[in-house]
């Protein structure tokens, strides 16, 4: 009798044991699903601005938020471009390399690409054209959307930014020593994200979007570009917002206030 108690007791305790290990990790497994939603940020874009280069996040972290992104490097060595879980750091000499998980940024932003919304455009257009296109298409501009486009681009301008050694100048003077490139019938990925217009000061406003190659050799910050009829693009919806700020180096004692927009404007084109 007493055995058969005790039998009860130690099978009571072990169902109590495995609900609680299933409700976990359904709890996880909806953490998890809520996290690919997030748009995921490493300081700001107006640090940045003003010359915070130095990384602060390793890759090997980075990596964990996301899929899909775009950023930069410790000292602002070269353009970051991550799309099909691969990451790419395509220097001032327009090579894109892998990258190393040791390897810090200073700022990026990253998500989980799953689509949410895709079409095809209906005519050739440059850059400032495609703003307007994706403008009325998109179903609130109060929202954050990853940004993706896959064909082969009749003309792409790109550019890249070469190592800095500090003392860090702004990022309006190191850009007046950037490495342009321009590609005719360029296959790749436009990878990129459209920010609220509230979001200033902390992102890009509106469109910021890097370019890799399809063989995945070449690469960097989109300048202009012009993009083909019936080329398809692919947005996510990301409704979350979470933001790693620094608490090391510069950017603790750096002036966020300034209005930095206008220069902005002018490093983004």
């Amino acid at each position: 009798m007493e055995v058969k108690f005790l039998l009860g007791i130690a099978v009571a305790i072990a169902v109590i044991f495995f609900a609680a290990a299933f409700a976990q990790s359904l709890q996880k497994s909806a953490l998890a699903k809520e996290r690919r939603e997030t748009l995921y940020q490493v300081s700001t874009i107006d640090a940045l601005m003003q010359g915070v280069y130095d990384g602060v996040q390793p890759f090997g972290e980075l990596k964990k938020h996301g899929d899909f992104g775009i950023g930069t490097f410790d000292a602002l060595d070269g353009e970051m471009v991550a799309v099909d879980t691969r990451y790419y750091q395509v220097r001032s000499d327009g090579i894109a390399y892998p990258v190393d998980d040791a390897m810090t940024t200073p700022f990026a932003t990253v998500t989980y690409f799953e689509p949410d919304i895709q079409f095809s455009t209906d005519r050739q257009m440059n850059y400032s054209l495609l703003f307007t296109y994706l403008s009325g298409r998109l179903p609130s501009k109060n929202l954050i959307y990853a940004i993706r486009a896959d064909g082969t681009f009749p003309a792409m301008k790109v550019r890249s930014v070469p190592r800095q050694s500090p003392p860090y100048l702004p990022l309006p003077a190191a850009v007046a020593n950037q490495s342009v490139f321009e590609y005719t019938g360029a296959a790749g990925t436009v990878v990129g994200f459209y920010m609220p217009e509230f979001t200033k000061g902390i992102n890009v406003p509106f469109y910021h979007l890097h370019f890799i190659s399809a063989d995945k050799k070449t690469g960097g910050h989109i300048l202009d570009f012009t993009i083909a009829t019936n080329t398809t693009i692919t947005l996510d919806i990301t409704p979350e917002f979470e933001m790693s700020l620094p608490t090391k180096g510069a950017f603790a004692g750096t002036d966020l206030s300034k209005d930095t927009s206008a220069d902005l404007a002018k490093v983004e084109r």
